[in-house]
C-alpha cells in the first residue's frame, strides 16, 4: 500500500490531464497494465466508472469530471499544508512562545530572541517573562528558560550550562556590621533573600581542601525580584547570596563586595525545556541552539 493516502486520486488527475493510461505510465517508468489496475482499484472503491478507456485516449465519464473537480483543488491544499509544515521543520517561522525569569529573560533570553527574529523574516516572538508557566503545553509554550534542578516532569530538557553564584555585600554594610572571614560568621549576618523557599534557609560553601559548610541564613527582607534585591543590597540591607552576572557590574566598580571568595559556591544548572513530541519545530531548536551559543560565548564561559 502506498504512503500517500491519495496516490489513486493523484494517479486520476495525472491520466485525466494526460489525456491516456499509456502516457501517464511512461512517465512513471512502469506498464499500462499496472496504471490500469490502480485506476480500477479507486473506481471500484468509489463504485463508478471514472474513465473511458481506449486505445488512443482515455476520457473522463460525468461522475469522472466532477470527481476531478472536487479532488484538484483538495489535493493541491494538501500539498500546501504539507509544504508549510516541512518548511516549519526546516525554517524558524511561525510564532514563538518563550517563557524565562523576569530578570534573566530580559538580560539574555530577549535579546537571543531579538537576532533569531532578525535572521528570520517569517518569525513572530512572544515572549513571557515570569515563572508561573508550569504546563508548556497547555498555555502554548514552544520552550522554557529555567535555572535551578529541574523538577520531575515530560519534558525535553538540555543543560545550556551554568549559572554561578557569589556572596556579595554593600561597603556601607559591611562598615557598619564588620566583614565575615569564615562560614561561620555569616550567621550574625542580615541577609536579603529572593523569594524566601524554606523556613530556615542555609547556603553551602566548599572550602579550598574540599570541605563542605552549611551555614543557616537570617534576615527580614524577601523579595521576588533580583532588581529589587539589587537595589536593597547596594543600600546596605544586608548580605545576598545571588547569580553573579546580576553583581557584576558591580563588583566591577567596587559598589559591592564579593565575600568568601576562596570558598565556592554552588552554581545553578542553566536548562531549556520544552514539550516532548514526535518532531521539534526548527523555531524551537534554533532558539535552543542561538541560547546555548549566546550563554557560552557570554556569562557561561
Amino acid at each position: 500500500m502506498s504512503a500517500d493516502p491519495f496516490a489513486e486520486p493523484r494517479l486520476f488527475l495525472r491520466i485525466v490531464e494526460a489525456g491516456s493510461l499509456r502516457s501517464v505510465a511512461e512517465a512513471l517508468a512502469t506498464e499500462p497494465s499496472t496504471v490500469g489496475r490502480r485506476l480500477s482499484a479507486l473506481e471500484a472503491r468509489l463504485g463508478v466508472t471514472l474513465i473511458r478507456r481506449s486505445r488512443v485516449r482515455s476520457r473522463p465519464t460525468e461522475a469522472g469530471w466532477r470527481y476531478y473537480e472536487r479532488m484538484r483543488p483538495l489535493l493541491t491544499e494538501i500539498d500546501a499544508a504539507e509544504a508549510d509544515i516541512a518548511a516549519a521543520r526546516e525554517t524558524p517561522r511561525g510564532l514563538l512562545r518563550v517563557t524565562a525569569p523576569v530578570d534573566f529573560g530580559t538580560r539574555f533570553v530577549a535579546p537571543v530572541l531579538r537576532r533569531l527574529q532578525a535572521a528570520h523574516a517569517g518569525l513572530e516572538v512572544d515572549l513571557a517573562l515570569g515563572s508561573g508557566f508550569a504546563d508548556l503545553a497547555e498555555q502554548g509554550i514552544d520552550a522554557a528558560v529555567r535555572i535551578g534542578r529541574l523538577a520531575d516532569s515530560g519534558l525535553i530538557a538540555l543543560r545550556l550550562g551554568e549559572v554561578p553564584r557569589v556572596l556579595v555585600a554593600a561597603p556601607a554594610y559591611l562598615a557598619a556590621r564588620g566583614r565575615p572571614g569564615a562560614p561561620a560568621d555569616l550567621a550574625a549576618h542580615d541577609f536579603v533573600f529572593y523569594r524566601r523557599v524554606r523556613a530556615v534557609p542555609t547556603v553551602t560553601l566548599t572550602g579550598p581542601a574540599g570541605e563542605a559548610v552549611e551555614v543557616p541564613m537570617r534576615g527580614r527582607f524577601t523579595v521576588n525580584g533580583l532588581s529589587a534585591v539589587r537595589a536593597l543590597v547596594l543600600d546596605g540591607a544586608g548580605l545576598h547570596v545571588g547569580p553573579r552576572w546580576a553583581f557584576a557590574d558591580d563588583l566591577a566598580a567596587g559598589r559591592l563586595t564579593a565575600l568568601l571568595p576562596e570558598w565556592r559556591l554552588e552554581a545553578f544548572p542553566l536548562h531549556a525545556v520544552y514539550p516532548p513530541g514526535a518532531w521539534v519545530p526548527a523555531k524551537t531548536r534554533a532558539f535552543v541552539d542561538a541560547m546555548a551559543a549566546a550563554w557560552k560565548a557570554g556569562p557561561g564561559r
